[in-house]
Parts: C-alpha cells; sequence; structure tokens
C-alpha cells in the first residue's frame, strides 16, 4: 500500500463530466489499496473570474481582501470534489488549508509555507478509509488571516502534504501526458520526457515551461519528494522528477524553452569604475525589479554599455528606476526594445558534454536568427533573440537536438 498524493488543476475540474472523471481515478487509484490524498485547484477559470470582478470594483485592491476572495475558489473544488467521491460510494471529506493547518508567513498573495499542524486529522480520516481533499494555493497566519500562495500555489501545497505525510510520490494530473521536450504547439513532434532531474524541471520552469511551478520544485528538491507529472485523460506513465542520476547525464539536451514575455534595457556610456554596477543592480533589486540576463560591453574611453532584460509586464516600474539610475551615475541614457524573446536548451548532459554551445549557436544561425544575448549555466544555455525569431529558434534547436518523436529522444 503506497500514500499517493495527487494534485488536480483548475483545467481538469472545469466542468461536472471532467469532475466525475477525476472521482474514477481517484477511486482506481484508491482501489488498488492506495490511501489518498488530493489537492485541488479552483475550477476552469474561476480565479482569473474573481480576479476581473476585483478589478471592477478597485484598480488596487487590498492584497488581505483578494487572499479572501481568492481562496473561496479551491473551497468550491473541495466541496464539489468530496461530493462527486461519495457520489460513487467512495467515502471522502474535504478540508481547506486553514482546517488542516497549513501555516504561512504574512505575504498576502504570495506566502510562504512555515508548517502544517494538521497532518493528525489528515491521517485519522485516511484511517477511517476516506479520500482527503484539501483546498490548494491557501493557508492562514498565526493571526488567523486567510493567505494564498501565488499563481501555482496549489502545486506548493500538494508537494508540502507529500513531505509531511512521507507519501512515496506527489502526483500532477495536468491536460498533457507529462513534460514534453517543447511546445507542441510549436513542434507538433515534441515528445514526453520520462525522467528530470530537480534541477533540469527548475531551469525548464524559469525559461519559461509552465508545467509545474518552481517554487514547489524547489520544495521538493530540498526534501527529496519523488514528483511524477502526468496527463489526467491517459493511463500512461508521465514525467517522473527526482535526483539526479548518471541516467539522465547521457540526454544531453533535455527540452527547449522559450518566453515572450521579456524587453531589454540598455544603460548607454555607463562609468566604467567600481561600484557602479553594484549601484545599477542594488537599485533594481530594491525596486523589486527581476533581472534576468545581464551582459556589459567592453570599456571604451572609461565608458561602457550594460544591458540587461526582465519581464516585460514590469517594464513602466523599470523605466522609472532605470531614469533615477541615469541621473545618479552619470550615464548618458537608455534605450528599450520590448521586442524580444528568450530561447534556452537545457540539460544536465551539459556538464559531461562538449561543443553544446557551438552546435547552439550553429543551429540558430542556420536559420538566421540573430542572437542579442547569451547566459549560460552549468545545465542551461539561454539566447536572446528577436520575437519574432523565438519560434523559429524553438523549432531550429529542437530539431538540431533530436527532441523530435522520431528521434526517439525520451529518456
Amino acid at each position: 500500500m503506497a500514500l499517493v498524493v495527487q494534485k488536480y488543476g483548475g483545467a481538469s475540474l472545469a466542468t461536472p463530466e471532467k469532475m466525475l472523471h477525476v472521482a474514477d481515478r481517484i477511486i482506481k487509484m484508491k482501489k488498488k489499496g492506495n490511501d489518498m490524498v488530493v489537492v485541488v485547484s479552483a475550477p476552469g477559470d474561476t480565479t482569473d473570474d474573481l480576479v476581473s470582478f476585483a478589478e471592477k470594483l478597485s484598480e488596487n485592491p487590498p492584497e488581505r481582501e483578494m487572499d479572501m476572495l481568492l481562496s473561496t475558489g479551491e473551497q468550491q473544488s473541495i466541496a464539489l470534489m468530496s461530493m462527486a467521491l461519495n457520489h460513487k460510494g467512495c467515502p471522502a471529506i474535504s478540508f481547506t488549508g486553514q482546517q488542516v493547518g497549513i501555516i504561512t508567513d504574512k505575504s498576502h498573495t504570495q506566502a510562504r509555507i512555515k508548517a502544517i499542524e494538521g497532518i493528525g486529522k489528515i491521517k485519522k480520516a485516511l484511517k477511517d478509509g476516506k479520500v482527503v481533499v484539501v483546498a490548494g494555493f491557501q493557508g492562514i497566519t498565526e493571526e488567523e488571516n486567510i493567505t494564498t500562495l501565488g499563481r501555482g500555489g496549489s502545486d506548493l501545497t500538494a508537494v508540502a502534504l507529500a513531505h509531511a505525510l512521507k507519501a512515496d510520490v506527489a502526483e500532477f494530473l495536468k491536460d498533457v501526458p507529462g513534460v514534453l521536450t517543447t511546445n507542441p504547439s510549436v513542434c507538433p513532434d515534441a515528445s514526453k520526457i520520462d525522467f528530470l532531474s530537480y534541477d533540469e524541471m527548475l531551469e525548464l520552469a524559469s525559461s519559461g515551461a509552465q508545467v509545474l511551478y518552481n517554487r514547489s520544485v524547489e520544495f521538493a528538491k530540498n526534501y527529496d519528494v519523488v514528483l511524477h507529472v502526468r496527463g489526467t485523460f491517459t493511463e500512461t506513465n508521465g514525467t517522473i522528477i527526482k535526483k539526479e542520476d548518471s541516467k539522465m547525464e547521457k540526454i544531453v539536451v533535455s527540452g527547449i524553452t522559450y518566453s515572450k514575455n521579456e524587453a531589454k534595457v540598455t544603460l548607454k556610456s555607463v562609468p566604467d569604475r567600481p561600484g557602479v554596477a553594484s549601484k545599477i543592480f542594488s537599485t533594481l533589486a530594491d525596486a523589486g525589479v527581476n533581472v534576468d540576463i545581464i551582459i556589459q560591453n567592453v570599456s571604451e574611453k572609461g565608458t561602457t554599455d550594460v544591458s540587461f532584460t526582465t519581464i516585460r509586464k514590469d517594464i513602466k516600474k523599470t523605466i522609472k528606476v532605470v531614469e533615477d539610475i541615469v541621473k545618479k551615475t552619470g550615464a548618458a541614457g537608455y534605450s528599450v526594445d520590448e521586442k524580444v524573446g528568450k530561447v534556452s536548451a537545457v540539460g544536465v548532459g551539459m556538464r559531461t558534454h562538449t561543443g553544446i554551445a557551438s552546435k547552439m549557436f550553429g543551429a540558430l544561425a542556420d536559420a538566421k536568427v540573430n542572437i542579442n544575448m547569451i547566459s549560460t549555466s552549468e545545465i542551461k544555455i539561454s539566447c536572446v533573440v528577436a520575437e519574432d525569431d523565438t519560434e523559429k529558434a524553438v523549432k531550429a534547436l529542437h530539431a538540431a537536438f533530436g527532441l523530435g518523436k522520431k528521434s526517439g529522444s525520451k529518456k
């Protein structure tokens, strides 16, 4: 007998028919002798609808009240899922984050889990033969204020519960069969990846893949929680995410990710002296600007150009900060390009194989894609390109590294 934590997203719960299908799947797992804890998101587009409603009332609603509002979406799901299970003859009980004691810090809309104090309540329900259905995305402070964990927070709830319960696996049921080598809408021959390391999944998530919330993967890595991403409407195995092993290193590149949510900012003729770079990026950090890729040109006549990328939606805030930086550093000015994208190749095999960068740059050159900026880590190479060239770059790299179904690239 295994203890399985399963997490279902809103798309899997969008209609009564889908919810009943999920109930059947849970019951099938329970009949195999497994104890089942199920974490659910709000059904369908409920969260987006609630946010839209609130924004029509106030341009800047209090974050505490937004948490109070948005947490109701998951409460609908737990009640409805428990009803579906009980209707089918499977005893089930629903719990909110508050009821199972998911204690968080006070950071409304982006709270972090500090402890889970209601594990005994869950274990008792499991001992009584019930499926336990828990609201994802939400918690409560020590002052009893409801909080939410940010977009994708239900994933974090599932991993935290799996760790606290010492579950055998945390399964994430999606509308895709697992983690794919790239977006199938760009490359129809994208293939399912059988195994990924935590580090690979983190790099994929941070580079544009939206399969798992990166904070949930970080938590899983820290506490060695095995993750399994699989399809809601298929019985086949999906993608196992776990500690890195020698088998994973044989695959040089596991996946290609991309993002079109990028903007490039260049500070022109910045005085090239000690402390200036520190002043620039500490000022950006203090203002909450998330900087990704950074390059600095060769110094000429005591000045240099400094470029960095950030999230496009934050560009107005970024410009305000940059204008202040220009004044304080004596830079000649700045320019902004909001028409850029980022494409990345990710794989732990990069640590032990050479020539990956050369192959990547060659493939982009052959596709006539110009590279604006480059960033590398042990297991990732990212290139900033023109936004219109982003998908062309993805196709070129996916083919160059043989990741399509016909290439037999699966791990």
